[in-house]
């Protein structure tokens, strides 16, 4: 990328600043709330935000017992607990609060109006109302977004199309009312590309039922939505959409190496990286509405060879040829 390419994107917020250096406190101890819609038992998941953003924070010179207190809030899958959780941080004294997923972010939001929250997540803030523009925010709301201005659906069903050459393709939600946008794009996207789409939500965790409903409308294709519980359960749709033989694509390549057929997103670890840097910049006395919303500008299109044998799928060459990654 040339230098005014880079100052273009720079300026438009598609690409992350660097940190801006300021004096941390000597001896202060920081409080860092996290709030997940999921369940205690991902703490022990090493590609998840509530492991991710800890490892990061480290590296930035925050060490649990000496100068951090990082207490984790886990809804356990049930939504309607996030604003009892919230307010359960709030009333500790948090320094900033890290919420994952839009219904936590909206649960913190509505709990308080002054403590800073840094989001990780792919939903519209502006839509929400939780900024009032990505380049400023405004109020005690930034964060991260895990796609830009979007959320990459037509692209990922023109792969994959372009793979599977389907005209039917079932689409997996979830109840979470943050993944709107998410259905929007992509009912769009079929649409343009003239494909009948079957809507299926998971509730709960009945992905035993969302696959019997999927199976009976005899789709070609399954288009996964990209959110926290779909990571966090990916090994079990994984396994479903092989025992279903049905080609897939995902959002993050850890859903590929797991042995999904493809994805196209941004990269897990960069994204969650930012959450961290924005939680120190927030420590080290920055304004969360100051802070732009960060969009990736980089994304990664990973196949896995092994998964397409075993559906008998010959993918087309020139796809796998513009692969970021490739698992034989």
């Amino acid at each position: 990328m040339d230098r005014r390419t880079f100052l273009a994107l720079l300026a438009s917020g598609l690409v992350a600043r660097p940190p801006v250096a300021h004096a941390q406190s000597p001896g202060r101890v920081y409080r860092v709330g996290m709030l997940m819609p999921t369940t205690r038992s991902d703490a022990s998941e090493r590609r998840t935000a509530v492991t991710l953003v800890p490892r990061f924070l480290a590296e930035l010179g925050y060490a649990q017992g000496r100068n951090l207190v990082l207490e984790p809030r886990w809804a356990g899958g049930n939504l309607d607990r996030l604003p009892a959780l919230a307010r359960e941080l709030i009333q500790l004294r948090m320094d900033v609060i890290v919420a994952v997923g839009s219904a936590a972010v909206r649960a913190c939001g509505g709990a308080s109006s002054t403590l800073p929250i840094v989001f990780y997540g792919n939903f519209d803030p502006i839509a929400l109302g939780l900024v009032k523009s990505l380049a400023k925010p405004g109020g005690n709301v930034t964060g991260v977004l895990i796609a830009p201005a979007g959320t990459l659906a037509g692209k990922k069903m023109e792969l994959l199309k372009e793979a599977v050459r389907a005209t039917r393709m079932a689409f997996l939600t979830h109840e979470d009312p943050g993944l709107a946008l998410q259905e929007k794009e992509t009912q769009s996207a079929a649409t343009a590309l003239g494909i009948t789409l079957l809507l299926t939500r998971v509730r709960g965790n009945d992905y035993e039922g969302a696959f019997a409903a999927i199976a009976a409308s005899r789709p070609e294709a399954l288009f996964v939505a990209a959110t926290t519980f779909f990571m966090r359960d990916r090994k079990r749709i994984i396994d479903l959409a092989a025992r279903h033989r049905l080609p897939a694509i995902y959002e993050w390549p850890e859903q590929v190496e797991d042995g999904g057929l493809m994805s196209y997103g941004s990269d897990l670890s960069g994204t969650t990286r930012r959450v961290a840097v924005y939680v120190d910049r927030i420590l080290r006395g920055d304004q969360p509405g100051d802070l732009p919303v960060e969009q990736p500008a980089e994304f990664q299109l990973a196949i896995n060879l092994r998964t397409a044998r075993a559906l008998g799928l010959a993918l087309p060459p020139s796809l796998v040829a513009r692969a970021d990654r490739v698992i034989e």
